[in-house]
């Protein structure tokens, strides 16, 4: 199965001032609960259609929480009101970075995984713009709060990207390297990122330069999973890929490969 972007994208350009978020689903496990995934959508997804990606995958040990991002007017559309984790003009280097809602978003995040046993492992992962959000989700868990200070609650065992690209790259570094236990959570938490080498949508460069920005800021447990010939859509060797990582990083007992 592939997704990429879907039809969230409301014709209406009505916008709350409060923007919140939508529906909720939830994938139960099938075996013994292991660990708790939150998985983010792309632009203008939901979490219905990543609920059915997940859904499939051999993780009997696994609950998946999938949640809609609010629906909000995105640059990148012309204004066009779409489900977005957070707001986003052009991919660019030097692009201004909206980073009152990347916490807002994050924050939801953190708060659909604070209620679960603490035997359980929690991690994040997601596609695109879902990707980007958890790959911004696992600086703030290593840095040990968010963009606007306040702390970062989890223990993040595992992030899954998938087609993203990581906001805030330019000021990483200064936020790890203060801080010897920043440095120690960078380093020690187990991150994937998969690109297909003929995305044009978010193009390859950008997972690579993700990854670098990880890299030189102190993550050091990176697997970066290029894909020949896979554009803007997950495909399943590629979600056979993040099974396999999880299931190995995670100590998942009934996974079947």
């Amino acid at each position: 199965m592939s997704y990429s972007h879907s039809n969230m994208c409301s014709g209406s350009r009505t916008a709350k001032r409060t923007l919140e978020f939508g529906r909720t689903h939830v994938v139960r496990p099938k075996g013994k609960h292991q660990a708790t995934i939150v998985w983010l959508h792309g632009l203008g997804d939901n979490g219905s259609s990543a609920s059915q990606l997940l859904e499939s995958l051999p993780l009997p040990n696994i609950k998946w929480i999938c949640p809609t991002a609010p629906t909000r007017p995105v640059a990148i559309l012309g204004g066009f009101p779409c489900t977005a984790w957070f707001e986003m003009g052009e991919l660019s280097d030097d692009g201004p970075d909206d980073w009152e809602s990347l916490d807002a978003s994050a924050a939801h995040i953190a708060n659909l995984l604070s209620t679960e046993p603490a035997d359980v492992k929690v991690g994040i992962g997601g596609f695109s713009m879902g990707a980007a959000m958890a790959l911004y989700s696992a600086t703030c868990y290593a840095a040990g709060r968010y963009g606007n200070g306040n702390p970062y609650p989890l223990n993040l065992r595992a992030v899954v990207g998938l087609s993203g690209w990581l906001p805030g790259a330019r000021t990483l570094r200064n936020k790890i390297e203060g801080s010897h236990e920043a440095a120690r959570r960078a380093a020690s938490l187990p991150i994937l990122q998969c690109h297909g080498k003929n995305d044009d949508v978010v193009p390859y460069k950008y997972g690579e330069k993700s990854v670098n920005s990880l890299n030189s800021a102190g993550f050091r447990y990176l697997t970066f999973k290029p894909l020949d010939g896979l554009g803007h859509y997950t495909i399943p060797k590629e979600m056979n890929e993040v099974s396999s990582w999880l299931s190995a990083r995670l100590g998942l007992e009934g996974y079947r490969s």
